[in-house]
C-alpha cells in the first residue's frame, strides 16, 4: 500500500528512482526504426548503413543502461516491485539486441552493401538470433496477461491526465497490456517473417502483420513516453508531501 496523509498520496521519491519515461520513448523509437529499416532493406538500393547503425545505437544505449540498472537494482521495489520486471527486463533485452544490430551494421556495412541482396543477407544473419527474439515475444505476452489479470499500470489520481482513470484500473491495464501484447506478437512472428525476406519481393502477410504491430505499438510507447514527461513530473509535484 502507498502511504496516505491528510493531503493525499505521499511518495518518498528518494526510494523510487523513476526513468521509465525515457525508456518508453527509446523503446518506441527503436521499434519504429526497425520497421523503417525493414522497409528500406526491401525497397532501397542506397542504404547508408552507417546512419542506420546510429539510429539503432542511440535508443539501444538508453535501453541497455536504464534496463540493466532497473533489472539489477529494482528501484521500484518499495512501491511497485513488479514494474522492475515489466519495464526493466524487456528494455534490457531490447537494448542489447539494438546495440548488437548497430555494431554489426557499423562493422560489416560494406560487406552487406556489396552483397547480391542485403535484405536476404541480413535475414540470414539474423536467423540464429530469432530464437531469443521469439523468447522475448513469449515474455511480453506473459506480461500482457499479467497486466490485465492483476489490473496493473493504473495511475494514482494524483497523476495528471492518466489519473483521471484511477477509478477504472482496467482502462490503463488494457491499454498498456495491449502495447506489450502487440510487441510480443511481432516478436513471435519475427523468425517466420524473415524466412522469405529479400529485396524487391512482395511483403507476405506475416511481414505486414509484424510491421503493423511493431509500428503501432512503437508509436504508442513513443507518444506515451513523451506524455509521461508531463504526467510523471506532475505526479512528483503532487506527492512530494
Amino acid at each position: 500500500m502507498l502511504p496516505l496523509e491528510a493531503s493525499g498520496l505521499v511518495i518518498d521519491w528518494t526510494q523510487m528512482t523513476t526513468y521509465n519515461t525515457i525508456m518508453s520513448l527509446a523503446a518506441g523509437a527503436g521499434l519504429i526504426t526497425l520497421v523503417y529499416f525493414g522497409r528500406a532493406l526491401a525497397t532501397q538500393k542506397d542504404l547508408h548503413l552507417e546512419s542506420w547503425s546510429m539510429a539503432f545505437a542511440a535508443p539501444g544505449i538508453i535501453l541497455f543502461i536504464t534496463g540493466m540498472h532497473m533489472t539489477l537494482t529494482w528501484p521500484f521495489a518499495k512501491y511497485f516491485p513488479f514494474d522492475n520486471i515489466i519495464f526493466g527486463e524487456p528494455s534490457f533485452g531490447f537494448g542489447i539486441v539494438l546495440l548488437i544490430a548497430a555494431f554489426y551494421l557499423w562493422k560489416r556495412g560494406r560487406t552487406i552493401s556489396e552483397s547480391a541482396d542485403p535484405a536476404a543477407y541480413l535475414a540470414g544473419v539474423s536467423r540464429p538470433l530469432s530464437l531469443l527474439v521469439f523468447g522475448f515475444g513469449l515474455c511480453l505476452i506473459a506480461i500482457a496477461f499479467a497486466g490485465v489479470l492483476f489490473q496493473l499500470f493504473a495511475a494514482p489520481p494524483e497523476e495528471p491526465i492518466s489519473g483521471a482513470f484511477a477509478e477504472y484500473p482496467m482502462v490503463e491495464a488494457i491499454f498498456m497490456s495491449g502495447l506489450f501484447a502487440l510487441v510480443g506478437l511481432g516478436a513471435l512472428l519475427f523468425p517466420f517473417a524473415i524466412r522469405t525476406f529479400k529485396r524487391g519481393s512482395t511483403f507476405t502477410k506475416l511481414q505486414w502483420v509484424m510491421a503493423i504491430v511493431w509500428g503501432v505499438s512503437g508509436l504508442g510507447f513513443f507518444l506515451f513516453g513523451a506524455l509521461n514527461f508531463f504526467t510523471h513530473i506532475g505526479l512528483i509535484v503532487n506527492t512530494m508531501g
